[in-house]
């Protein structure tokens, strides 16, 4: 029965369908106004902004954004814009420039003055705590307050943003902007404590004791895996994570003349790699042992990263790190092939025996994968996973402790920014039906779904926005990404085929 063995298969995906009236492929669009926002965690009417653009209602676009999205600045930046992957437009020629056009448009709303925003005139004397900063923790606060709660989120880090702020280099996401987008949220009255790590400086006792009713735990996930080979305790051995982190907190590294080897194919890799060219290495290569096509960073970081002089090996594993008199002086690496598939969709790499070859380094960064600290889970006395994530119940936040909650990279594992964003939006309305809410943290709207213009169905082209050359990149963290011009953003708006609109 092809029903009944589509169901072993693909479970999930049914229930998906049937309960929560979401389809994954975008292809029952019965299920979803366009296929854009159906593959946008957060949510986000991209069709209605991307038309108020063409109509050069840029604040009001900032709006429709912001409905579903706190983060607009940063999401317009480092967005993994999976919305793009689904965009019909991309079957015609390209699809649209969903990033650019949210980078635009919220760049506008800060350079001209952002619009005032709607707060619950219910001022509630229920407190909620936040612990952690990042993406999930900021977007919980941001909805608990416009509901009207008092939030306070405790951040271990002396700056606000998690992950945002300290895994994320500048070049990418300047920090001046992060901090604009983050003063947003605490206009609203969200206090922001950092220097204060939860479990070490203040209890979770104490945060009942002083009338918190809920904990949201949106820690994160810092905590740097280990390659677990030989010669990793030697002296230039570096944690991915950590070393992003170090260098975002103003930690001086002078890989001037050296050579660095990256181990990884992820964002935290391709950050690392690029982050110490500009911290003057002679020479950067990065090791991965699937193809290229796996890696899982951003294939606009990957493509920036070459174009800056940086080296991807692919199908290569390291087997020891090696050192001279107690520091790294190469890596001895073996070169891997592609096996049977794996539960990723990706082939198992699998080492070609007799294949091994050395790179000489200086220094190597290890970007594998990160988890949450578990010290903090502990003394919440929250159960964990095999992984050393957060035990939550199934489509829920819930800990299995009442009054805790937890959603994020603490407990999916590391993921993207809009993923955590959705997160934090789920668990404000779980949070709020806890404490006797209606769970409704976005109030239903009526949107009017009709043309503004003519659809242009000939072939056009994407527009592609400027980037810095890469001879004025090295040395510094400029911005690389230059963004759209007002006519760049109009002209590239006008390429949406409007897809929601079905008469």
């Amino acid at each position: 029965n092809p029903v009944l063995s589509t169901i072993r298969y693909f479970r999930d995906e049914y229930e998906e369908h049937i309960r929560d009236k979401y389809c994954r492929a975008s292809v029952c669009a019965s299920l979803f106004a366009s296929p854009c926002q159906n593959a946008c965690p957060a949510g986000v009417d991209i069709p209605i902004y991307v038309d108020l653009i063409r109509q050069k209602k840029y604040r009001e676009a900032y709006q429709v954004i912001k409905e579903d999205n706190p983060l607009p600045v940063v999401c317009g930046r480092v967005c993994n814009h999976p919305c793009e992957g689904k965009c019909n437009r991309g079957k015609l020629d390209e699809s649209i420039a969903i990033r650019e056009l949210k980078r635009f448009v919220s760049d506008y709303a800060l350079e001209k003055g952002l619009p005032e925003e709607s707060v619950s005139e219910v001022k509630k004397e229920t407190k909620v705590a936040v612990v952690g900063s990042g993406p999930a923790g900021l977007t919980c606060a941001y909805y608990l307050a416009k509901k009207g709660y008092p939030v306070t989120i405790f951040e271990a880090l002396p700056v606000a943003g998690g992950m945002l702020a300290v895994g994320i280099p500048a070049y990418r996401l300047p920090k001046d902007l992060l901090e604009k987008e983050i003063e947003t949220i605490k206009f609203l009255g969200v206090e922001i404590k950092t220097d204060c790590r939860v479990g070490r400086d203040i209890s979770f006792q104490q945060l009942r004791e002083e009338g918190y009713k809920a904990v949201f735990i949106a820690a994160g996930a810092h905590q740097d895996l280990q390659l677990a080979i030989p010669g990793e305790e030697l002296e230039g051995v570096i944690p991915g994570a950590t070393f992003l982190r170090k260098v975002n907190l103003g930690e001086k590294f002078d890989f001037t003349g050296r050579s660095v080897v990256v181990v990884g194919g992820g964002n935290v890799a391709i950050d690392a790699a690029r982050t110490s060219l500009r911290l003057g290495a002679k020479e950067v290569q990065i090791i991965y042992r699937r193809q290229k096509s796996d890696m899982p960073a951003l294939r606009e970081e990957i493509l920036e990263a070459e174009k800056e002089g940086i080296k991807i090996h692919c199908f290569v594993s390291p087997k020891a790190i090696l050192g001279e008199g107690g520091k790294v002086s190469g890596v001895e690496c073996l070169r891997m092939r592609g096996g049977q598939f794996d539960q990723s969709g990706r082939r198992r790499p699998v080492p070609v025996e007799g294949s091994e070859f050395v790179l000489a380094a200086d220094f190597v960064i290890s970007a594998i994968g990160q988890t949450l600290e578990r010290d903090l889970a502990q003394a919440a006395g929250i159960d964990l996973s095999k992984a050393g994530t957060i035990v939550t119940g199934a489509k829920s936040c819930r800990t299995n402790v009442e009054d805790i909650f937890a959603a994020g990279d603490c407990v999916t594992g590391p993921a993207t920014v809009v993923e955590a964003i959705q997160a934090g939006k789920e668990a404000a309305g779980e949070i709020d039906r806890y404490l006797g809410g209606d769970g409704v943290v976005i109030p239903q709207r009526d949107v009017v779904r009709k043309l503004s213009g003519e659809l242009m169905e000939k072939e056009e082209p994407r527009i592609k926005a400027a980037c810095l050359e890469v001879e004025k990149r090295l040395g510094n963290f400029v911005e690389v990404e230059l963004g759209y011009t007002e006519e760049q953003a109009v002209a590239e708006a006008c390429r949406c085929l409007r897809c929601d609109v079905r008469e």
